[in-house]
């Protein structure tokens, strides 16, 4: 009609454009988690500085735990900045038997991380990916970053724990078999156990076990549930990486580019590793710490340690484990392992036939008619 309506025209409304989301490798993070992945402390040691005031976040002290922090926040700690977060790192430990997988001991037995202060100062600050008994032996994952340990450490990722297990006792594979279907034990329900009887050695038996679980005790318990006492146990992988030759207490780095391919994409976004970090050498203050850390450390005596090797001694003769590699039928190198078991002193070889007539002479009191019968 071209009449207007006398109403002025409704003006429209445009939608704000949405804020645009805060990146950073730390956004949405706890203020503890950060720290503890810059390798300041572990996160329940963050929890206290902050509950004691020495921690601020853009100049405001920090007194709760419960507050996020993103990569642009500037966190101080004492009043100094905090280390930067460094690369993603994990790396290969051969734990020997005898060492507690803690970072404090309230019975003050000697730690997987004394160990390696002691002996691996140059190390950054690690955590390990589960743990091990103070008898288990084998490979110990450890890494710097909090959440990469916690992610490996999950049942569903599904990496297996393969161990080698030497048992007082006998058994069949059949009986190993049904802990294929899982087992409980005293109201606690284990996963499926993949155990197979590798040989049998006197009164003791070696099996092989893979499980994907892990719980507490699990092959120790599952052992005596079958009637067999473990007298040794070790570790020989954990997910793709290997204890290989690996030397007792030594310590390797997994490659970046190895760590990447064994990740995936998928749980690599699940732990929020960061490979673009650089790495971050200890300042030579931070290493003498370290250093007079380890001089001060209480040492057993001679008389405890030889204590402990002779219970160690009586668990059972050690077998020593010779690693290589053969070729199938086109070429392809087969990884093998020969266990030879070494003698304990009471073990020696039996003496010679010369050997038991020369004693039996010596018995005897008649070393001089022995030489008066030489021809």
């Amino acid at each position: 009609s071209g009449k207007s309506s006398g109403k002025p025209p409704s003006k429209q409304r445009v939608a704000a454009p949405a804020p645009a989301p805060r990146e950073g490798a730390f956004e949405g993070d706890r203020i503890a988690k950060v720290m503890a992945r810059a390798g300041v402390c572990s996160r329940r040691d963050a929890e206290r500085w902050i509950a004691e005031g020495r921690v601020a976040v853009n100049g405001r002290v920090q007194t709760s735990p419960a507050f996020n922090v993103s990569d642009s926040d500037k966190i101080t700690i004492d009043g100094a900045p905090m280390q930067a977060r460094e690369r993603t790192r994990l790396f290969l430990f051969h734990k020997p038997a005898g060492y507690v997988t803690t970072a404090r001991d309230e019975e003050g037995r000697a730690t997987v991380f004394s160990y390696l202060e002691e002996r691996h100062p140059d190390l950054p600050r690690l955590v390990s990916v589960g743990r091990l008994d103070i008898n288990t032996e084998g490979l110990l994952l450890l890494t710097n970053d909090g959440g990469l340990a916690r992610t490996l450490e999950l049942p569903a990722t599904g990496w297996t724990r393969r161990y080698r297990v030497r048992a007082h006792g006998a058994i069949d594979q059949a009986q190993l078999d049904s802990l294929a279907d899982g087992v409980t034990i005293d109201g606690v329900h284990y996963a499926p156990i993949e155990a197979r009887l590798e040989r049998e050695q006197g009164a003791n038996v070696w099996i092989a076990m893979n499980l994907t679980e892990g719980k507490n005790r699990e092959i120790k318990r599952v052992m005596a549930h079958l009637g067999l006492d473990v007298t040794r146990l070790i570790r020989v992988s954990y997910g793709p990486f290997q204890l290989g030759d690996l030397a007792e207490g030594a310590v390797e780095e997994v490659r970046l580019k190895t760590l990447r391919e064994q990740l995936g994409k998928s749980l690599a976004e699940l732990a929020g590793v960061d490979f673009a970090a650089p790495l971050r050498e200890k300042a030579p203050s931070e290493q003498q710490e370290i250093r007079e850390r380890a001089e001060k450390r209480p040492r057993k005596h001679i008389s405890t340690l030889r204590k402990e090797q002779d219970e160690r001694r009586d668990a059972g003769p050690r077998a020593r484990v010779t690693r290589g590699a053969v070729a199938d039928r086109k070429g392809r190198a087969v990884a093998v392992e020969r266990v030879t078991p070494t003698r304990r002193r009471d073990e020696a070889a039996a003496p010679s036939r010369n050997a038991r007539r020369f004693d039996a002479m010596r018995a005897d009191g008649a070393p001089q008619q022995a030489r008066s019968e030489r021809p």
